[in-house]
């Protein structure tokens, strides 16, 4: 089987739109910008941002950037990177991160094809500096291993925007930073015409005007430095123009919050002391538009329906959501940015069965989510009785849903997921049998995952995890992966320009799927084996036909739709 971690460019039809997009739509990259404030509901920004990214390039709705290039190193390998100097592999940091531990003299490693305007994209982390003065960077408009610009994260204090042109560094600008060996920040260089700009962790910090490369390559480098490198992206950028850095939605959106509907899969079935999932019913509603609202409501004992209005800047990090609650977003422009849910008692590896103080009932409808700092949404700890439901997802630094550590009877349906790499994680390590195995029972029905390249969703343990009528396009890495033991029931999807669409070995230990009655357009075929139990087992559903999946879901996945 192809194990692709590096994608050289979208299908000719995806090139042809994002160049129409550019030449159409004079909107772009604005300082500053946040994925928060400017990629709502709606945008077609085809950047696919990688964990740690906020959406550096503002793209407003008609936008579109296109990938290029992409590798997380997930793979194990590092093939198709030219290397000059040092002592670079493939290792695990948290996850496989690409190293170069050598800190006695410069190194370079450089992929992809010639490219002009281009923005890359990487998570970095500094691990040693030999003298002052020293780096780790990446590269953009690569010539060689000897001829680039680079943006680096300097042990004096600095970041640097610079150019090599066969002799040493030569500095094009500089600003000041602290950086923290041991620490990983996301840094992303862009090259558009003559214009240079550097921006680390989403703030742009300097910029310079050079015309020695007008094309090139991607690359890492370090200097005289030893560094670990994750989750490289380039993709296609345009000139700045000035789109305004405040929300597009200025008011709060009209409407009353929609409490109507009931869940299919997982989440209706009556298990572990629950009958079905029914949120914050019984109990009151409360109206909130703040932060400090929000947080308190959430967090409280008892049944409570919880109708977000606005969109709501939360502090970084997770905020807790307590049992039998119903959190859903007012019209289509209501939900969090800057933090994300958590649905479970704190990790304890202890712990190995369903504690009586399990987190439970809790419903998550009609929310925009943007630039969490961690998860959007994270269940945990034997949490279970979970619906996702009609939400817009985008633009995080870890996962947009992720389940583990136990959690069961969860569904998460008709979402729109897009512009993000590790979507959707179910089961969080290889090594957590213990807490995992017999458990994990999520339902995927009717989602969107648009542009998403991987995890959508990648499961660990879980059986029978249910993925049926969501519609995939362009996922440039894997579908479904179905691995460590997983049972997987894939049906009635539409993949559209998928590489793998389902697999069950795809990195680690293999696990079991089956896979039927898929529609596989432009797609490859799907990679599985073994034997799954069968989701009628625990539940009944009708299963859409997979012809009319894409039409169906592009239609009414996401926020606004709700009955």
């Amino acid at each position: 089987m192809r194990r692709r971690r590096r994608t050289t460019g979208p299908p000719l039809a995806a090139l042809v739109a994002a160049l129409a997009a550019v030449l159409l739509v004079a909107t772009a990259l604005m300082p500053g910008a946040s994925a928060a404030t400017a990629l709502m509901p709606g945008a077609s920004a085809a950047t696919a941002l990688m964990p740690g990214a906020s959406a550096a390039t503002a793209l407003m709705p008609g936008a579109s950037a296109a990938t290029l290039f992409q590798d997380d190193f997930e793979d194990g390998d590092a093939t198709g990177w030219s290397r000059s100097g040092g002592s670079w592999s493939v290792t695990t940091d948290g996850t496989r991160v690409y190293r170069q531990s050598g800190t006695s003299a410069d190194a370079r490693a450089v992929a992809g094809t010639t490219w002009t305007d281009q923005a890359v994209q990487a998570r970095v982390k500094p691990l040693a500096f030999n003298g002052t003065a020293r780096y780790a960077a990446v590269l953009a408009r690569a010539q060689s291993t000897s001829a680039y610009y680079y943006l680096g994260l300097s042990n004096s204090g600095a970041v640097v925007l610079g150019k090599r042109t066969g002799s040493g560094p030569i500095t094009l600008a500089t600003a000041s930073a602290t950086v923290t060996p041991g620490t990983w920040y996301t840094i992303r260089l862009e090259a558009f015409g003559t214009t240079l700009r550097g921006l680390v962790d989403d703030v742009p910090l300097v910029t310079a005007t050079d015309a020695t490369f007008g094309a090139g390559r991607a690359g890492l480098a370090t200097y005289y430095a030893g560094a670990s490198f994750d989750d490289l992206l380039v993709t296609d950028v345009a000139g700045p123009t000035q789109p305004p850095s405040s929300p597009p939605v200025s008011t709060p959106p009209p409407g009353s919050c929609p409490t109507s509907g009931t869940p299919t899969g997982f989440a209706s079935v009556d298990a572990w002391g629950q009958n079905g999932t029914t949120g914050g019913a019984g109990g009151p509603s409360v109206e909130v538009d703040t932060a400090a609202e929000l947080i308190a409501a959430i967090g409280q004992s008892g049944p409570l329906t919880v109708c977000v209005r606005g969109m709501i800047t939360v502090p970084a990090g997770m905020h807790n959501v307590a049992s039998d609650k119903t959190i859903v977003g007012i019209g289509s422009g209501s939900g969090i940015t800057g933090g994300g849910l958590n649905i479970g008692l704190p990790p304890d590896d202890a712990v190995t069965s369903p504690p009586p103080g399990a987190v439970h009932n809790v419903i998550i409808r009609n929310l925009v989510f943007r630039g969490a700092t961690d998860d959007s949404i994270n269940v945990q700890m034997f949490s279970h009785h979970i619906w996702i439901d009609h939400n817009d997802l985008c633009c995080g630094y870890d996962g947009l849903v992720d389940i583990k550590r136990g959690s069961s009877y969860i569904t998460v349906s008709w979402n729109h997921v897009h512009q993000h790499t590790k979507t959707m994680l179910l089961g969080h390590d290889d090594g957590n049998a213990a807490q995992d195995t017999g458990r994990l029972k999520v339902t995927y029905h009717h989602n969107w995952f648009d542009r998403t390249p991987q995890r959508n969703p990648r499961v660990r343990f879980g059986e029978p995890v249910h993925v049926y009528n969501n519609y995939y396009v362009y996922n440039t890495d894997t579908g479904v992966a179905c691995q460590a033991g997983a049972g997987c029931v894939v049906e009635g999807n539409y993949f559209e320009t998928v590489e793998e669409p389902v697999t069950n070995s795809y990195a680690g230990p293999s696990g079991r799927c089956v896979a039927r009655d898929n529609v596989l357009d432009d797609s490859g075929a799907p990679d599985c084996s073994g034997t799954v139990q069968e989701p009628s087992a625990y539940y009944g559903y009708t299963l859409d036909d997979p012809a009319t999946v894409k039409a169906t879901v592009t239609a009414r996945a996401g926020v606004g739709k709700i009955g």
